[in-house]
């Protein structure tokens, strides 16, 4: 039943309403919890097929604390998971979802015209959705057509009240703050026009979403005053650096973004010390398709300190960026690169392997990754196949020697200092006795360490030759404790392909100092 709504506006002028008077306390995914929360539109969408497992399970893995999920209802009256009325476009079939049983969605493919990797993905129900997110990611459930009732016994009977938060109408609202009897958080638009007092004891929300144009301190002061978190939709063209910094300047509680990822990364940038360097390898390769520009420019957003790049050549002596030795699994080419013209290798994709939004993306010269990168970002080349002495003066004639380091075997590295004694070499240490031996041969800027040979004791060492150390931590390394061991033994720069959990660790370890 509907608490009296001059009762609510005495309370709230006497200031004693708080969040608990409108719904439970919220979950909190991230420990410890940041001074605001991310919401993933759709998940991640630009990564997995939107809606779905996979783009939760990125939300997951990138320590996202809110996935926005939209939600439709069934033929025969349940919710499934999709932002439009119809499945057209985000699965292989045709048809509109209130037209279509759970049991004829769920023979759809929801993945297969994302990209050949989440081939067999299934829509979700509701229910399965908020299984799946259970004390891991919090859900905001955008309501574009729902049973009021339903959608109360789905949370209820799945125990996830306090991990999600409810976006429709008012009136939608109001029934579903009625039907849970104020056990599930609800979350209408505000606009000013709207007024405030009377509007909070009318709706009686958990949260507000409010269009970032239509933010400001005083209007979040107030809110927070009732117990209201807000949130923000910084989508579209609000979704930049100038209006996040904005949104958290005026206080707000959640962003709803399209970039989760550069979110997290612009505040980690802002943090007053970074014990660390970071590399992401083959430049953003979890948020685009690596070795190619769009990574190197995600690289960029995210405040990378070095980005890996693999170089090889082709027949015709052109130099393009590719990790494998053939064209198969990252382009739609076949065979050795090494066999193809530059002509050949312009001509192909190399994107849609790894989803529909970037299924004109092309191999990138050398040159034009360097363009992107040189003055913004350092250069971590690893030289697959290029000739020393070509390499050399391609870095030289750049003007971004001072800006790269080269990975390569020591004998190579040794070749590349007699073309140009001024590059950096990185040299692989995979045995900790040969630090004194490769020193006095390669005379490297630093050592690619093997990540289970490190030690302070290691690191030390180097240091005192004047070496710095780098390391690889994918795989079995990606974790935030290996992270902050490394990162107190003194390692120079960590190479990753989970960015985000490394500026994690360094975030958590700055508040363990203070």
């Amino acid at each position: 039943m509907r608490t009296h709504r001059p009762l609510i506006l005495c309370l709230i002028s006497a200031g004693l309403l708080t969040s608990s008077a409108f719904g439970p306390s919220l979950y909190e995914p991230v420990n410890p919890p940041r001074t605001f929360q991310v919401m993933a539109h759709r998940g991640a969408m630009m990564q997995a097929p939107e809606n779905t497992a996979p783009a939760l399970e990125r939300c997951v893995e990138d320590g996202f604390e809110w996935m926005e999920i939209d939600l439709q209802l069934t033929k025969d009256g349940q919710h499934i998971i999709c932002h439009n009325g119809s499945v057209d476009g985000v699965t292989n079939g045709t048809g509109r979802i209130k037209d279509m049983t759970v049991e004829e969605l769920k023979q759809l493919d929801a993945g297969v015209k994302f990209a050949p990797e989440f081939e067999g993905t299934r829509l979700l129900t509701l229910r399965e959705i908020l299984t799946l997110a259970k004390g891991r990611v919090n859900l905001y459930l955008d309501c574009k057509s729902i049973d009021p009732a339903r959608l109360v016994e789905d949370i209820l009977a799945t125990d996830m009240a306090s991990q999600v938060v409810v976006f429709d109408d008012p009136d939608v609202l109001a029934k579903v703050h009625a039907l849970s009897k104020g056990q599930i958080p609800t979350m209408p638009k505000w606009h000013p026009s709207y007024g405030k007092d009377e509007w909070v004891a009318q709706w009686q929300p958990v949260a507000v979403e409010i269009n970032a144009d239509e933010v400001t301190s005083d209007i979040c002061t107030w809110f927070h005053q009732q117990g209201v978190k807000v949130q923000a939709k910084v989508l579209d063209e609000a979704d930049t650096p100038v209006v996040w910094d904005r949104m958290l300047a005026d206080g707000v509680d959640w962003l709803q973004t399209d970039l989760s990822e550069e979110i997290l990364a612009h505040r980690y940038r802002q943090l007053p010390s970074r014990p660390i360097e970071i590399s992401f390898h083959r430049g953003a390769s979890r948020y685009a398709p690596e070795n190619t520009l769009p990574s190197y420019e995600k690289a960029v957003r995210m405040g990378a300190d070095y980005a890996e790049l693999d170089v090889r050549t082709t027949r015709d002596g052109q130099f393009f960026l590719l990790h494998d030795d053939d064209l198969d699994r990252t382009t739609d080419g076949k065979g050795p690169i090494a066999e193809k013209s530059a002509a050949e290798i312009q001509s192909l994709h190399a994107g849609a392997w790894f989803g529909a939004p970037f299924k004109d993306v092309k191999v990138p010269s050398l040159e034009e990754a360097v363009n992107v990168m040189k003055g913004r970002i350092k250069l971590y080349v690893d030289a697959k196949d290029i000739a020393p002495d070509a390499l050399a003066r391609f870095l030289k004639e750049n003007g971004v020697i001072e800006q790269s380091v080269v990975y390569q075997s020591p004998d190579y590295l040794i070749k590349l200092h007699e073309s140009d004694p001024s590059i950096r070499a990185l040299c692989p240490l995979g045995d900790a006795t040969q630090v004194q031996s490769l020193h006095d041969t390669v005379h490297p800027y630093g050592f690619d360490t093997s990540w289970g040979i490190l030690s302070k004791d290691l690191i030390d060492r180097c240091h005192a030759l004047g070496i710095k150390v780098f390391s690889d931590s994918m795989w079995k390394h990606e974790r935030i404790e290996d992270y902050q061991e490394a990162i107190d033994w003194g390692i120079d720069v960590i190479q990753t392909d989970y960015p985000l959990r490394v500026m994690r660790a360094v975030e958590l370890r700055a508040n363990r100092k203070n």
